[in-house]
């Protein structure tokens, strides 16, 4: 069933869970998110990010999700992921979209607060809710998402943030970063909580791949209510590819594909278990 991102999120904050939002980019990787999601009985979100637009055709592809949403039996949200250009936006919303995020992170605070005003007013005349960021994720090693100047978030100018943009939820700056990380994690729990005092609508940990468990749990238990995969399931995929490629001189394209969505399930399976935190 397709719902709302806000609503979803809203039950995820009242019931102390996070909902897995994964990147995806392909008819596999839809699939293989919502038959994982269906397997462990939790909702899911199908992220698609502005980034992979010149390949994939944003009406096509929200046809495609939101068909195979209505016959899954597990909710499910269609969410445009760190989206820059209000133009893009404005697709999303008219291609069907239940959620979007602007990230006007790059911005200084006032222009950020302006620009994602504006995207929240416009998002919510069609019932659509809207994700903002402030603060600024570094990039890891693998990711594809763009360079970050790495500043935390601040818990006073969040609340200023949520309460004169009237977004529907934030991502918050703790310390993780896109991709991999390259040392030891450096994940600032303390200011999550200062966070989550602060600001009571839904947070988002952006940076899900390769931080450790029991961060993830804290974080949930803090507030966390939506966390982003992308790094992980694509090393997954990839992996699985270099090995067919080494161990077969030929392989249709058709069987290769559904190699890796066979491959990449599971893994989006943990971590959607791993997200419901229950003991």
């Amino acid at each position: 069933m397709l719902i709302n991102t806000k609503v979803m999120l809203q039950d995820a904050q009242k019931n102390g869970y996070a909902v897995a939002a994964f990147n995806v980019y392909s008819l596999e990787t839809v699939q293989a998110a919502i038959a994982a999601a269906e397997a462990k009985r939790r909702p899911v979100i199908i992220a698609l990010g502005e980034r992979y637009l010149p390949t994939v055709d944003i009406d096509g592809f929200a046809e495609m999700v939101k068909s195979l949403a209505r016959k899954a039996s597990i909710p499910v949200s269609l969410h445009l992921d760190h989206a820059y250009e209000k133009e893009t936006i404005i697709r999303a919303i008219r291609a069907g979209f239940n959620s979007v995020m602007y990230d006007g992170s790059k911005h200084d605070l006032d222009t950020n607060i302006r620009y994602t005003k504006e995207i929240a007013e416009i998002a919510h005349l069609a019932g659509i809710s809207v994700e903002a960021e402030i603060g600024s994720m570094a990039k890891g090693a693998f990711s594809d998402e763009e360079e970050g100047t790495g500043s935390l978030t601040d818990p006073d100018l969040a609340a200023q943030f949520v309460e004169e943009t009237g977004v529907d939820f934030l991502a918050a700056a703790i310390g993780t970063v896109h991709g991999m990380y390259q040392g030891e994690p450096n994940i600032d729990l303390e200011l999550l909580e200062t966070i989550r005092q602060r600001v009571d609508i839904p947070l988002v940990l952006h940076g899900g791949s390769g931080t450790p468990h029991d961060t993830i749990q804290k974080t949930i238990e803090s507030g966390i209510c939506k966390i982003n995969v992308n790094t992980e399931v694509s090393i997954a995929a990839v992996n699985r590819l270099k090995n067919v490629l080494a161990t077969e001189d030929t392989m249709h394209l058709s069987v290769v594909m559904e190699s890796i969505q066979s491959e990449i399930q599971p893994a989006m399976e943990s971590f959607i278990q791993l997200f419901a935190n229950t003991k």
